[in-house]
C-alpha cells in the first residue's frame, strides 16, 4: 500500500511520482471520494476511488487488507496534505502493516512541515499536537501541559474553533509568546501572519474572514529559565509554598522583574516533581 501526500491546496504541488503511482495502483482508498475526484480529473487519472473516512475507517482498514490479499496495489491519500497526521488513516495503516503488506510512503505536501519551514521558531526543534479538545477545560489542561516546553508548538485547528482555540493560548502562555497563524496554505485566501499572543483577539476581530479556512497554529517555545537566576528561583519558590501557581508566577515576576512567562513554565515544573 502507498500513502500519498497530495496538495493542501494549489494542484500543481503534486509530485510526479505520486501522479505515477496513483495511475498504476488498482484502487485508491480517499478520505472524500467528490474532493479527491477533482484532483484525480485534472491530471486525467482515471483510478477506481473508494471511501476511507473516521467513520468507516476499521471497515475499510479490512477491505483493504481484502484487495492487498487479491494481489492489487492500493494507495490512501486524504483531502490534502500527508495522510493518517492528524487526519483519517492511522488505523488503515496499522492494520495492513498488522497483516503484513509493505506500506510505501510518497512524500510531499504537509500542513505542519509548511507552516513551520516559515515560522522561524524550528532551530531548535518542534512537537507537533494537532488538534485540541473542543472542549475549553480540556483544552486549557493540554496547553498547560506545554507551557514549559521548550519546542515549537505545532497544532491543527479548525475555523469554528480557532478563536476559543487561541484565546485560551493567551490565556495560558502570556501575551508575549509568539504564534504563527497560517490561514488556507496555498489557496488563494492564503494568509500567514507572525505576532505576540497578545495581539491576536484584535486581529482576529479586525476582518470575520480571518476565521475562515483550515489553520494550521505554531507557538514559539518556552522562554530559557536558566538566566532567571538563583534569588529569582528562591521568591518563586518560597511565594509557590504558600500559594496556587498562577498566583506565585505573577507575583514573582512583579517583585524580581523575571519574565511571567518563564516563572510559570518553571512554577508548574517545581509543582510537578514536589
Amino acid at each position: 500500500m502507498y500513502v500519498v501526500a497530495t496538495p493542501l491546496g494549489n494542484l500543481r504541488d503534486i509530485s510526479m511520482r505520486a501522479q505515477d503511482i496513483l495511475r498504476a495502483v488498482d484502487v485508491i482508498a480517499a478520505e472524500d471520494t467528490r474532493h479527491s475526484q477533482r484532483l484525480l480529473d485534472a491530471y486525467g487519472i482515471r483510478t477506481r476511488l473508494a471511501a476511507l473516512h473516521q467513520h468507516n475507517e476499521q471497515r475499510a482498514a479490512e477491505q483493504l487488507v481484502e484487495w492487498l490479499a487479491a494481489g492489487k496495489h492500493v494507495a490512501l491519500i486524504s483531502d490534502a496534505g500527508t495522510p493518517a497526521v492528524s487526519d483519517p488513516g492511522a488505523k488503515a495503516v496499522a492494520r495492513v502493516r498488522l497483516a503484513g503488506y509493505p506500506v510505501v510512503p510518497l512524500p510531499g505536501p504537509c500542513a505542519a512541515v509548511a507552516a513551520l519551514s516559515v515560522s522561524g521558531f524550528a532551530e531548535g526543534g518542534f512537537r507537533f499536537v494537532g488538534f485540541l479538545s473542543p472542549k475549553s477545560g480540556a483544552r486549557r489542561a493540554a496547553l498547560a501541559a506545554l507551557v514549559g516546553d521548550r519546542d515549537a508548538l505545532v497544532f491543527y485547528e479548525a475555523p469554528h474553533r480557532v478563536v476559543e482555540s487561541v484565546a485560551d493560548m493567551l490565556l495560558v502562555f502570556g501575551a508575549e509568546r509568539q504564534i504563527l497563524v497560517a490561514r488556507e496554505m496555498t489557496k488563494m485566501h492564503e494568509e500567514i501572519v507572525r505576532m505576540p499572543l497578545g495581539e491576536t483577539t484584535a486581529w482576529f476581530a479586525a476582518d470575520s474572514n480571518r476565521e475562515r479556512g483550515e489553520f494550521v497554529l505554531i507557538v514559539e517555545g518556552a522562554p530559557e529559565l536558566e538566566e532567571m537566576g538563583v534569588e529569582v528561583e528562591r521568591v518563586l519558590g518560597l511565594l509557590l509554598a504558600e500559594l496556587p501557581v498562577k498566583t506565585a508566577a505573577r507575583l514573582a515576576a512583579d517583585i524580581t522583574g523575571a519574565p511571567r512567562n518563564a516563572l510559570y513554565a518553571r512554577a508548574l515544573a517545581l509543582k510537578g516533581s514536589a
